[in-house]
This record gives C-alpha cells, sequence and structure tokens, in this order.
C-alpha cells in the first residue's frame, strides 16, 4: 500500500499502521478474537475511492483524507462493511475492498477467517453452497448522481467468469442530514420506451449526451426508506448517503455517457462482457430484463420501508431490506434500536455484519462507539463482524447512553430467514 499518502507524520495508537499483519495461518489469532467477545470479529474501516464519482462527505472521514489513495484513484466515497469482496478498481490496492479483522497488535483478512474456519463463521448451509461470506454491504456517498448502470444476472456475469449482483438500498438517517446535490434516483424505462430507442443511446454513446434518462424515471428519495434492485435493472442512485447490502460481485455495466458534465468511459459499459461483444449493441441491448426495466408498476415492486420483527419498551428491530430476487432470498437487513440505558439480549439465525450508525454501549461485553470523524488510517469501535455460532447464541446489547438511543445496522447472507418479508408487506405492518 506504498502510494497510499499519510496526512500524520506520527502513528498513533489506533493506528492501523502499527498493527502486525498476518496473511497466513490465521485460525489461532481468529479464535482468540472471538474467545474474549462471545464470537466476535472486530474490523477496521475499509475504504474504497471510485475515481468517476464525486465524494459526498458523509462518511464521518476526516476531509483531508478524502484523496488518501492520491488523486488519480479518485476520492474516497465508500466504506465497504464485511467484505470479503475485491474492489473492481483500476489501479486498485491489492487488498482493496477487503475488510481487516483486529485483535490485539494484530491484523488480518476476515476472507482468510472464512476459509480457515468455515461454518464456524458463516454457517453450516452458507458455507456448504458457497464456501465463502458471499455478500457485503457498503456505504456509497456522492455529492451527485451516479450513472444510469446495470449489474449482469448470474448467467450473464458467467461469461466473464464472474458472479452477478443483486443490490439493495437503506438511508439511513444518520447519515442524510443533507441530501447534496440530487436526491431522486432514476430507475428502468418509462413504460413504452422501445428497443430502437435506447439502440440509438449506445450507438450514439461519443456524439455527446446520449439522453438515455429521457427514457427513464425518477423517485425522490425518502429518507429512512430503501429500494429492492435485481440483476439487469437500469438504475441510476441519487445523492443520498446509501446503506447498501448487496452480492459479493462488483460486477457493472454503465448506460449512460455523460453525469453532470463528466464523460462516462464507454469501457465501463462493457467492462464485464465478453470482449468480442464490446461492438455488439444488440447484445448490449440483451442484457437488459425488458420487463422488468419496462414495469408499470415498478415502484410497487421494489420500493422498501421499515417494518417491525421484534419490539419492547428497550428496542426496536427493523426489517429494513427483505424481499426475495427472482425467488431467492438473496441477503436482508435490520436496524436495531436499544433505548437509552436499556440492554437487550436478541437471537438470529445466521451470521451478519454490523456497523454502528449511532450512540454508544456494548455487544457482548465488547464496546461499540459511534465515531464523529475518522482519519483514513484510524482504527474504530464502531464495525463487528458476528459469526454464525454467536448469532443463534444471542447477542447482548447494552445502551451505556443515559439520553441517545444506540443504532445499529446488520445485513444477513442468503436463506437465513424463515420469516423475511416480502416487497410490499410494509403497507400491512
Amino acid at each position: 500500500m506504498g502510494r497510499i499518502l499519510h496526512a500524520m507524520t506520527t502513528v498513533p495508537s489506533n493506528d492501523r499502521r502499527r498493527l502486525q499483519t498476518i496473511s497466513s495461518s490465521v485460525r489461532g489469532a481468529a479464535e482468540a478474537a472471538m474467545e474474549a467477545t462471545g464470537g466476535l470479529l472486530r474490523l477496521a474501516p475499509n475504504w474504497v475511492p471510485r475515481s468517476f464519482l464525486q465524494p459526498g462527505l458523509r462518511l464521518k472521514l476526516h476531509p483531508d483524507d478524502t484523496y488518501a489513495y492520491g488523486l488519480e484513484r479518485g476520492g474516497i466515497d465508500e466504506r465497504w462493511f464485511g467484505s470479503t469482496t475485491e474492489a473492481a478498481n483500476d489501479g486498485r490496492e491489492p487488498d482493496e475492498g477487503l475488510s481487516y479483522v483486529v485483535h490485539g497488535g494484530t491484523r488480518f483478512l476476515l476472507r482468510d477467517v472464512v476459509a480457515e474456519l468455515g461454518a464456524g463463521i458463516v454457517g453450516d448451509s452458507i458455507w456448504s453452497a458457497y464456501a465463502r461470506w458471499p455478500v457485503y454491504s457498503k456505504f456509497f456517498d456522492n455529492m451527485g448522481p451516479i450513472p444510469h448502470h446495470m449489474h449482469q444476472s448470474d448467467e450473464q456475469a458467467a461469461l466473464v467468469g464472474r458472479e452477478g449482483k443483486p443490490e439493495a438500498y437503506y438511508f439511513p438517517p444518520q447519515h442524510n442530514n443533507v441530501g447534496n446535490n440530487f436526491p431522486f434516483t432514476f430507475m428502468g424505462f418509462e413504460p413504452g420506451t422501445t428497443r430502437e430507442e435506447v439502440r440509438r443511446c449506445i450507438a450514439d454513446w461519443h456524439r455527446g449526451d446520449n439522453r438515455i434518462l429521457e427514457r427513464s424515471k425518477a423517485y425522490k428519495l425518502q429518507v429512512g426508506t430503501g429500494w429492492l434492485i435485481p440483476p439487469c435493472v437500469l438504475h441510476a442512485p441519487g445523492s443520498l448517503c446509501t446503506y447498501e447490502p448487496q452480492w459479493g460481485s462488483d460486477v457493472f455495466g454503465m448506460y449512460q455517457n455523460l453525469v453532470e458534465g463528466r464523460a462516462v468511459p464507454r469501457s465501463l459499459l462493457v467492462k464485464d462482457m465478453p470482449a468480442d461483444r464490446h461492438d455488439d449493441v444488440e447484445f448490449i441491448l440483451d442484457q437488459l430484463d425488458w420487463e422488468r426495466n419496462l414495469d408499470p408498476n415498478f415502484k410497487d415492486h421494489h420500493y422498501l420501508e421499515p417494518i417491525v420483527h421484534s419490539r419492547s419498551e428497550a428496542h426496536a428491530d427493523r426489517w429494513i431490506v427483505y424481499g426475495t430476487v427472482a425467488g431467492r432470498q438473496r441477503f436482508s437487513a435490520r436496524e436495531l434500536t436499544v433505548r437509552p440505558g436499556a440492554n437487550v439480549t436478541i437471537t438470529d439465525p445466521g451470521a451478519s455484519s454490523l456497523i454502528v450508525v449511532q450512540g454508544s454501549g456494548r455487544v457482548n461485553g465488547l464496546t461499540l462507539d459511534c465515531p464523529k470523524l475518522i482519519r483514513f488510517n484510524e482504527l474504530t469501535q464502531d464495525e463487528v463482524f458476528v459469526t454464525d455460532i454467536a448469532a443463534r447464541a444471542g447477542l447482548r446489547f447494552e445502551n451505556e447512553s443515559a439520553t441517545e438511543d444506540l443504532v445499529i445496522l446488520r445485513y444477513f447472507g442468503p436463506d437465513v430467514h424463515d420469516d423475511l418479508p416480502e416487497v410490499g408487506d410494509h403497507h400491512h405492518d
């Protein structure tokens, strides 16, 4: 990681540069960490830049560190959680996108922990089906919109040796005190849009704005709500800071060529398509799920509002991401709120990764604290991976504040829940 810039000449005690990196035989270190915490793994912040976007500055990363990877790499506009997935960035660092476990004076990749301890970390069903942790989540945070794009299906991504990517959004109030420049998201096409109209958008890539957004529909984003986005559906996410559970893949195709005056290279349209089809416009059009993109009731089939899972005087645990993709439960997420001075024990049917977005307290005795401002190399106490064993045994959350809620987001892997709501069930909550 030699290219990464360091804003400070001295290395503070909570700096990841002081840690010894273990790159092999992590079993002993991981087991020691779990023994001390009842099956929990503390994670270090995992920052990811995007060269083609402008950071929204709501990740709590210190403003002096926005370009910590160097100006040529772009600003940091994402933080990834519980990730065993590499970021598909040009010029990337070797471990970019991968989460590190921190214990004592050491750090080691969560991916290596999963590889060595298997089902004890992710659960029998996930391990037997995938032999890895196949999902991750992130905050993405931009000043303006992201280009209109899609993510390939499993079948399409397999053509280039990758996996497809469904994803979901939740807009946490704690990270959206401002909406930035464009809190609207374009999704799909306006009903009646023709294949020929979209063909011209692709053919006109180098002739100025290809005007694909004129064939789409924008939705005003509402803080505290979300969306479920299957593969092959076009979407141009707006400027709210977004919590995004998703499949562990970084495939996409950008179908918009100009955003806020910034050109989008055509290479980003075809980067996850077979090389011999890069100039095949019909193939590019066939990447889209035309029925879903043209759905006149798109919002009814994709919009999410929180649904209560459990509630008491001490807590509220709400579904924020739910529903299935092509009939399959790929991921899900809940938001736990523990009232001031209260404690609650939560039992889950599978592993999760959690991030604290408000307050302070403990989980199984491990300190939780939501930071106000984070330096690029700084360790925090806001992110934890919950192993399958710990989740099933029950997690004891304590809010140590007398005045402020403790609020935690946690996402789960595939096929974990037998009580997962369907899209639209919020109408009955």
